[in-house]
């Protein structure tokens, strides 16, 4: 199957570590590992978050020059690179000698009217504590939201995307077997002007929406976003928390997630599913195969028969003709 897999940053960064170059290496040579793994049997596309590491290199820029404001499209076309080096490598290392990888840097074009450039909502870079947070905010004109009881971390516009730019040469490259990483950190946001010029802007936009645009794009077979939940859980938190093994995309869109952390995921889903692809899951990054072959994660699709091979290789055939 062709899988487009999107890694969440805090796959590649665990919650609570410190932001180290030694931590991230640690943490993409086993993401590498569970990839390579899926990598023997299917073809993958790999896409991943940043939101960990473009916060760290906002504060980085702030501490050389606190009166300059790196511009995100900038911060997030380094985190591509940075992120992206990291992951091939790993994976070059993991998978048979002679297979080819590439890492592109991906524009990716969003609406310059889209209402999220007035209502900032998603969490980049570490939490602070509160008066630490509320001193940071103040001095760099940062948006900030409750991450955690006593935590603060900055917010920023997540505009949705309208269309991935270079998508030829990356389906050139997946056409000809090259294991492609793309689309890093959801894409470098841009705006197209009057003139048609196009031109950066402050946003950084969600992974799994990307990754959903460029599943389609690719038709891809499934749509597999890894993080560190082990699953989609109803009443999450509550009393009656239980995990979701299968389930349509309309029935998971009638329930409730938070727009910071699993809305984006479920949106892609839905998204995706309904848009043609067979499934999509969601689920840990350890647990790659076991989430598509139905033994672990969330699974949402059409047909709640329990997957295999045949079906679901049958589907895609039908689907391209």
């Amino acid at each position: 199957m062709r899988i487009v897999v999107a890694l969440g940053g805090n796959a590649l960064l665990k919650r609570g570590e410190p932001m180290t170059a030694e931590a991230q290496h640690t943490n993409v040579r086993v993401a590498a590992a569970a990839l390579a793994d899926l990598a023997r049997d299917h073809q993958i596309i790999v896409a991943h978050g940043n939101g960990p590491q473009v916060g760290l290199m906002a504060l980085q820029a702030a501490a050389y020059a606190k009166e300059t404001v790196w511009p995100l499209d900038i911060l997030g076309a380094e985190t591509e690179g940075m992120i992206g080096y990291l992951i091939e490598q790993e994976l070059m290392n993991a998978l048979p000698r002679g297979t080819d990888c590439a890492t592109l840097l991906t524009r990716v074009e969003v609406d310059p009217q889209d209402p999220a450039f007035d209502q900032p909502t998603k969490p980049i870079g570490p939490v602070y504590g509160t008066e630490e947070g509320r001193q940071i905010s103040t001095r760099n004109r940062w948006s900030m939201v409750e991450e955690s009881k006593d935590g603060l971390r900055r917010v920023v516009p997540s505009p949705l995307p309208v269309a991935i730019l270079g998508l030829k040469p990356i389906r050139l490259l997946v056409e000809a077997g090259v294991c492609v990483i793309c689309a890093g950190g959801g894409g470098i946001p841009v705006v197209r002007g009057a003139d048609g010029r196009m031109e950066g802007v402050e946003a950084v936009i969600d992974k799994d929406r990307t990754s959903a645009l460029l599943a389609e794009a690719l038709q891809a077979d499934v749509l597999l976003m890894l993080t560190d939940v082990e699953a989609v859980f109803r009443d999450w938190g509550g009393p009656d928390q239980s995990a979701i093994a299968s389930i349509t995309p309309d029935a998971l869109a009638a329930m409730s997630f938070a727009a910071g952390s699993m809305g984006p995921k479920i949106a892609a889903a839905c998204n995706f599913v309904r848009g043609g692809g067979t499934m999509a899951c969601i689920g840990r990054l350890q647990d790659a195969r076991d989430i598509v072959e139905g033994r672990a994660g969330t699974q949402v699709r059409l047909d709640l028969l329990a997957p295999d091979h045949r079906s679901v290789t049958e589907h895609r055939c039908a689907r391209l003709s």
